[in-house]
């Protein structure tokens, strides 16, 4: 038996996506080209963008396709500083290495000021220190960007009140992780910028998307056709974009039974392991992922000893795989450097069953004895 509880990492493309996208990859034309071709795939494409827009509630010409989200958040935090005169940008002290990075990018070759708003232990921003801070200096503020849910933890974070308090200032979330499993609301959120992806929901790797408001222009990254507002050129990819609005269509994503196997895989990992911490527990979370601190253990043995018994998990964010340092999510949550690295992600998803809980929970108990061994070997 193999189980994959790895779903903030990727999530498989459901059977809906792969259709459309085997019919799209046989069909040829450009959709920047003017001939029947070209303007037949330039149909789907936008036929596709008004299923997306709907499901975020946008307008169609406010969804710009990228490559990826990490493409998207880099368009919306360079994109909205070098719009702006100001000097300083605001994120969370959570926030995934595709919006941190950009903005330490802008530190370091454009002279702007980053700000980090601290969280809970829960893992949610204080907006207390965000107010004070907008008080102080929001004349300064270039852009403000937190995310909607944590890809490592799953907590979820007061958007609205984000906006709310940021007045005029432009506010972009990186919503990959909520898209399609709890309500997201573009329009009714305020924001200025939104990024989402495909991959996450049963789409194909290599799409996401920038929500951004019409009336606002922001710098490109890529030069070159001039498609998607002159703001992201390239050809378009037909075939990925058509995939995901079938995703997005299907619907395959169902929190409730989502949010059961989690619940019953937590409380069968503290039945097991009574001292184990599941970090944002008191916060509203994300259905699918659990983020569980197994205290005197090795994050990175327990992976493998997990994997060596067919459970696929992971230590955080996929992207950072392999690099052994501890996770910022949960250093700002108050965990140790050391209790940072005892800890596991599990994420659930749409393919998951009951039966899949109930075996990663068979191994875990010799998993965890297996890792503590280890663990206490390597200190001696």
């Amino acid at each position: 038996m193999s189980v994959y509880l790895d779903h903030a990492a990727t999530t498989p493309m459901c059977e809906s996506a792969i259709g459309a996208m085997n019919t799209a990859l046989r069909k040829l034309g450009n959709p920047s080209s003017l001939h029947t071709q070209g303007r037949s795939t330039r149909k789907d494409v936008e036929d596709a963008r008004e299923q997306i827009a709907r499901a975020v509630h946008c307008q169609p010409s406010e969804v710009i396709f990228t490559g990826s989200g990490t493409e998207a958040n880099n368009a919306a935090i360079k994109g909205l500083f070098w719009n702006s005169p100001k000097k300083v940008i605001v994120i969370s002290s959570i926030e995934h290495h595709a919006v941190l990075d950009p903005a330490l990018w802008l530190v370091e070759h454009e002279g702007a000021e980053l700000i980090q708003i601290p969280v809970t232990t829960d893992g949610i921003i204080d907006l207390e220190f965000l107010r004070a801070l907008v008080a102080a200096r929001g004349s300064e503020i270039a852009l403000i960007s937190v995310m909607h849910s944590n890809n490592e933890t799953g907590v979820m974070q007061p958007i609205a009140e984000v906006v709310n308090v940021a007045g005029s200032i432009p506010v972009h979330t990186d919503a990959v992780q909520s898209f399609s499993k709890v309500p997201l609301s573009y329009k009714e959120l305020g924001l200025y910028a939104m990024t989402i992806s495909g991959h996450k929901v049963g789409g194909p790797l290599g799409i996401g998307a920038l929500i951004l408001r019409r009336a606002v222009e922001i710098p490109a990254l890529l030069h070159g056709g001039g498609q998607e507002r002159d703001i992201r050129s390239g050809t378009l990819n037909a075939p990925s974009i058509v995939a995901l609005a079938a995703a997005i269509a299907a619907g395959v994503y169902d929190a409730s039974a989502v949010a059961k196997l989690r619940t019953d895989f937590e409380e069968g990992v503290l039945r097991a392991r009574p001292d184990a911490v599941i970090n944002g527990q008191g916060a509203p979370r994300l259905p699918g992922i659990s983020n569980i601190t197994f205290p005197g253990t090795q994050s990175d043995s327990l992976l493998l000893l997990m994997d060596s018994e067919k459970v696929s998990c992971s230590t955080g964010a996929a992207c950072t795989a392999g690099v052994h340092r501890p996770s910022h999510v949960l250093m700002a949550m108050g965990l140790t450097d050391v209790l940072s690295q005892s800890s596991l992600r599990f994420s659930f998803g749409a393919t998951n069953t009951q039966a899949d809980v109930d075996y990663a929970l068979s191994v875990l108990p010799t998993v965890i004895e297996r890792g503590l061994a280890a663990n206490a070997v390597g200190k001696k």
